[in-house]
């Protein structure tokens, strides 16, 4: 039998703004209204290619953070925006983003955890970690 979802973690309208390019904003069942730049949701991608770079990316910084600064002008890139969107049953959706990458299922209970919002942060984020 599955566990049950946390309420607070239920979406009671989600907007996600393609044409405009704001992002996406979801109302949750406790009233807590949550948005999130398409830029952030793909820095924040939930695949395990995307979640093996931060690892990697994490450990470099932590025993070489001189390897991550670099003399050279970073060249321009354009924040990545979503081009399209699917639903995912009822517990996810999946976005297809400009650079390409669209393997990240954006499951409900992960939108909550990764709200920006600093209440956010500490009821959710503390608990996933811990």
């Amino acid at each position: 039998m599955p566990t049950p979802l946390d309420p607070r973690k239920k979406p009671t309208s989600i907007k996600i703004h393609i044409s405009s390019g704001a992002g996406v904003d979801i109302i949750w069942a406790d009233g807590h209204a949550s948005h999130y730049d398409f830029a952030y949701l793909r820095e924040e991608c939930p695949c395990a290619t995307c979640n093996d770079a931060r690892e990697k990316k994490a450990s470099l910084g932590a025993s070489a953070p001189a390897l991550l600064s670099s003399p050279a002008l970073p060249m321009f890139k354009p924040k990545p925006r979503a081009q399209s969107a699917t639903q995912i049953g009822s517990y996810a959706i999946q976005l297809n983003f400009s650079d390409g990458h669209s393997t990240g299922i954006y499951s409900y209970d992960y939108f909550r955890i990764i709200c920006p919002c600093a209440d956010c942060a500490k009821a959710f984020r503390t608990v996933a970690a811990g």
